[in-house]
């Protein structure tokens, strides 16, 4: 399974849920761009109606295209990411990786910039990665969490889940990572090609960062940045996706990765 290139792929290999998509507003038209490059933002949701207006309000003018994955929400998420110009993509199949593939379908800048609806992850950090992504030369840019500043962000069961399992990537795929759980990133959105995607679920973040590592033509680069508390109803059940993630990623580390690009 892969993530396909156009609406009709997405519908043939998702549903139609994941190819439908609405946009509303002019905000963000196609004529921001950064240093000649396009950027597309993706922000999954999953009944995000509180978080998604703080991360619209401050989301940068010179971004090309917002992106917000409807997950199944049953608040007014979709309503509200509507009225603030972003474009809505809705795949009533639950899932953080199925989310992401029916983002990364509609998607059409340069570079793609992901983040979490909850408002955990700044808006305003975006500028600064993308900055840190054109000057390291990367592909493929990590936003660690860690050190985590803000108390309050993270308790102690999820920084201890998160370093088990950063250490597992480390040990198994023999390159340091520091936050292999983080929901932020900045890649090349061509890079997309060559990467073997299969976890529609939680375990869709470490995959796409074990993707990066394993490819050589890859280049990958990970910074800090400020993580604060989420707004709304937490959704992810830490031992049971924390176990998940990682006998996900030893499995990954001995499958046989299949031969065809994901898009």
């Amino acid at each position: 399974m892969g993530v396909c290139s156009t609406p009709e792929q997405c519908a043939a290999r998702w549903g139609p849920g994941a190819a439908r998509g609405a946009v509303a507003g002019l905000r963000y038209s196609g004529w921001g761009m950064y240093k000649g490059q396009r950027i597309t933002v993706i922000i999954p949701c999953l009944n995000e109606e509180q978080g998604i207006e703080k991360v619209l309000r401050r989301m940068p003018e010179f971004v090309d295209q917002v992106i917000v994955v409807d997950n199944g929400s049953t608040d007014r998420t979709s309503d509200v990411a509507l009225s603030l110009g972003a474009q809505v993509i809705r795949e009533n199949v639950r899932g953080y990786g199925r989310a992401y593939k029916a983002g990364f379908s509609q998607a059409t800048g340069d570079v793609i910039v992901t983040l979490d609806g909850d408002h955990s992850y700044p808006p305003d950090a975006i500028s600064y990665l993308l900055e840190a992504f054109l000057h390291l030369e990367a592909d493929f840019l990590n936003a660690s969490r860690f050190p985590v500043r803000d108390r309050l962000a993270m308790s102690f069961k999820h920084k201890f889940g998160n370093l088990v399992l950063s250490l597992a990537m480390s040990l198994v795929w023999f390159r340091w990572v520091r936050d292999s759980q983080s929901g932020m990133w900045v890649l090349r959105r061509s890079i997309l090609e060559e990467m073997d995607l299969v976890s529609d679920g939680m375990a869709f973040s470490e995959e796409i960062k074990i993707e990066a590592l394993r490819n050589p033509r890859v280049r990958f680069a990970e910074i800090s940045i400020q993580y604060s508390s989420r707004l709304g109803e937490i959704k992810l059940n830490p031992w049971r996706d924390g176990f998940h993630n990682l006998f996900f990623l030893i499995g990954k580390r001995f499958s046989r990765r299949s031969k065809r690009g994901i898009i």
